[in-house]
């Protein structure tokens, strides 16, 4: 297994991705509302040297222009209360989605970004000020009037600081043609400078990332002219004052294990290392037919090759149009996209040293009980399972009317509550201990008592694969393993006087947002039963 070198310079064998679930939100912000909901497009930013700031996003086809703060140190969300006006009279910026933010010290720039079909030009300023003497956090937005060579209005272009001063952005959609323009911003002196570039230049494109290291700005994927996904890694010089480069392109091609070809993924820079992760590939714009992507590939810049990041865990699913910030030795991942639904869940990526990782339960590795009565109550399910789903039996013919194709390679998935290691995997972090193997049950009745008491809303999408699993086993249950040739007399779609619309589905994946809330009324009518 590869070694991922943290910030400090501390070899970790090991990540983990896990859901963030141990911070909590001020009882003067209404969060749980707002902010934990499914959102894109968003940008997520380190302001100062404890907030991360997010702001902006697309939710449910509407642009927000809510700012939400993350204080690292207090371990608390909350919504500040921000002053300042804009030139329509608002006290921020308008809402929109898949605009560039760009810190510098303890002040987010922000720049473009659309809502609806209309794109934005103007630049915009949150400044946050901490007053000791009172100990007042002051939020402060301003609207920009900056000058120079001013870049046209655009999203889904990419900026990244230039040292504590200069902001550096390249590329974007304009509404009519992709595009290619550097642009350095001065946020001193608010003076815009687009940068002339000779020789080779990379094709123009959008949704990509472009991450300063050093004295290099490095750009990758992206959609292009035309609409293909590009893969490519391009590299800019000539971006600092005190050297004496002309500015040129150089493209890059590394040994490792590259990138697939993706635009709205993620490159996060900590340490020696850049965080590739996420982003979706060939396919219609932002549809379902895309190939959306959840894999860490890292860029390691000392041995200059790129490298798979293995994790310890399921990553979570996969997504574009997300955001990644680093924090200490810490990366943190919020929303994103896959092309049929949005995500509204927070994750840490961290070494397997963390204490956070420390503090989540693991499941023993013997969690499986070795009793005789295990084994035979796992062997009579299977043997049961399998009788049911043979040629000519009443579940077999049930299957065949309602037009679900069973081969002896796909049969749907039913199995057994201890082989299923992410329903025992929940069970064990909901009871926050190792339960003996005597007290199974108890650990099963923790995770089904967590569905029954949750609504659709709550429940995280990992949940959904093994939430399904228990379902389709409830049915078997309660009704397929005892109903006989009484099915045959039955409508499809139907087992008795009830209706199960969610049997046939292999796997949560094939799940949309609005089956969600379906999927657990029914299964809470099966554990009433």
């Amino acid at each position: 297994m590869e070694h991922f070198q943290n910030l400090e310079g501390k070899a970790s064998s090991s990540l983990f991705f896990l859901p963030l679930n141990l911070y909590s939100i001020s009882q003067n912000c209404p969060l749980t509302d707002r902010f934990f909901r499914f959102f894109s497009g968003h940008t997520a930013v380190n302001v100062g040297k404890s907030k991360v700031v997010v702001f902006g996003g697309l939710l449910d086809k509407r642009f927000l222009s809510d700012l939400t703060v993350l204080d690292t140190e207090s371990n608390l969300w909350y919504q500040p209360e921000c002053t300042g006006n804009g030139s329509d009279g608002q006290v921020g910026p308008s809402p929109r989605a898949f605009h560039v933010s760009v810190a510098i010290d303890c002040n987010m720039f922000i720049f473009g970004g659309r809502s609806g079909g209309k794109r934005s030009g103007h630049m915009f300023c949150i400044s946050h000020l901490f007053l000791l003497g009172n100990d007042t956090d002051i939020w402060q937005w301003s609207e920009l009037t900056s000058f120079g060579d001013l870049p046209s209005p655009r999203d889904f272009a990419s900026a990244s600081a230039i040292g504590n001063r200069k902001i550096v952005m390249y590329g974007g959609w304009d509404g009519k043609k992709w595009l290619s323009d550097v642009y350095i911003l001065d946020t001193m002196s608010l003076e815009w400078t687009e940068l002339s570039i000779s020789g080779s230049l990379p094709p123009p494109r959008c949704g990509h990332t472009a991450t300063m290291v050093e004295k290099r700005l490095l750009v990758f994927g992206g959609r292009g002219g035309g609409g293909p996904i590009m893969g490519d890694l391009w590299a800019l010089k000539g971006l600092i004052d005190e050297e004496t480069e002309t500015p040129g392109w150089t493209q890059l091609k590394l040994p490792g294990q590259q990138p697939s070809p993706r635009c709205g993924h993620t490159m996060t820079s900590g340490g020696h290392n850049l965080l590739l992760f996420g982003g979706h590939g060939t396919g219609g714009w932002l549809s379902r037919y895309d190939v959306y992507h959840n894999d860490c590939i890292v860029l390691d810049r000392v041995s200059v090759q790129w490298k798979r990041l293995p994790t310890s865990n399921e990553p979570p699913s996969a997504r574009a149009y997300h955001s990644m910030t680093c924090i200490g030795s810490r990366y943190l991942l919020f929303g994103g996209f896959d092309g049929k639904s949005t995500f509204g869940e927070l994750w840490w990526l961290v070494p397997e040293d963390d204490p956070i990782a420390k503090r989540l339960p693991t499941l023993p590795l013997n969690i499986l009980p070795d009793s005789k009565d295990g084994s035979a109550q796992n062997a009579a399910f299977q043997s049961a399972l399998r009788d049911s789903h043979k040629e000519g039996s009443p579940i077999a013919e049930l299957l065949k009317r309602l037009e679900i194709s069973i081969s002896p390679s796909s049969e749907l998935a039913i199995i057994n509550e201890l082989d299923d290691k992410e329903f025992l995997e929940l069970a064990a972090r909901l009871t926050r201990e190792r339960v003996p193997i005597i007290e199974q049950d108890t650990r099963i009745q923790s995770v089904r008592d967590h569905w029954t008491n949750s609504t659709s809303r709550s429940i995280p999408l990992k949940e959904l694969g093994p939430l399904l699993r228990d379902y389709k086993r409830l049915i078997f249950r309660h009704h397929l393993g005892n109903a006989g040739s009484d099915l045959l007399s039955m409508e499809p779609g139907t087992f008795g006087d009830e209706i199960y619309s969610f049997y046939h589905i292999k796997t949560a994946s094939q799940l949309r947002m609005d089956d969600i809330p379906k999927l657990l009324s029914e299964y809470k009518q099966l554990l009433s039963k």
